[in-house]
């Protein structure tokens, strides 16, 4: 059976952090390819969001140089809000049973797992890593993971990556106040920002 990864997120920016955690997530896991998807209408993020044609462009940018990386607009692409489950539904639809999805994301999100769109379904079509710095993977993320029901926590994985310090918040942050940000995205994607002169005013 063949594994696919997928990582959801608004990407505002996209940053050397995600790409990192995918493929670190890639390599541990042996996946064949891991899908990017950025979110339209993301149900936990309030606030304003750069628009979703700016963010898939970034996302392209970031990976263009990987043959192993790709991006789907699915989300953007599909009408209401971004639920996870919808998602999950299309790429099983697409890929079959034949191959093993595995959700990537952020211990922060997982934590909130239990209050995604529909989780009981959710759980029936993937497993899902769970990308933490070093030192909190086998602690305290762990410690929370465990107080989860069980048919949850034996579908979560756990994935101790480095150099995850980086946030999009901090990164938008800088670019306020117009300190540096190269050394935290890929050169295409601080191009971009610049381009559309994003963050200035968030």
């Amino acid at each position: 059976m063949k594994q696919l990864g997928l990582m959801g997120g608004t990407f505002d920016p996209i940053h050397l952090g995600h790409l990192r955690a995918a493929e670190e997530a890639r390599v541990h896991f042996n996946l064949a390819r891991v899908i990017f998807v950025p979110a339209g209408n993301p149900p936990h993020k309030n606030g304003v969001i750069t628009p979703a044609a700016v963010r898939l462009e970034m996302t392209q940018a970031a990976i263009m140089n990987s043959g192993h990386f790709a991006v789907s607009d699915f989300e953007m692409q599909s009408p209401g809000k971004s639920y996870t489950v919808n998602t999950l539904e299309y790429f099983r639809s697409i890929y079959g049973a034949e191959w093993e999805i595995f959700f990537i994301t952020g211990a922060d999100a997982i934590l909130e797992i239990l209050t995604w769109h529909d989780v009981q379904r959710l759980m029936t079509m993937c497993k899902f890593i769970a990308v933490a710095r070093p030192g909190y993977a086998q602690g305290g993320l762990q410690r929370e993971i465990a107080k989860f029901p069980g048919e949850i926590q034996e579908k979560v994985l756990l994935l101790e990556v480095p150099g995850l310090h980086i946030s999009s918040t901090e990164i938008r942050d800088k670019v306020k106040v117009g300190a540096a940000i190269d050394q935290f995205v890929p050169k295409k994607v601080e191009e971009i920002i610049k381009h559309y002169n994003l963050y200035k005013t968030q």
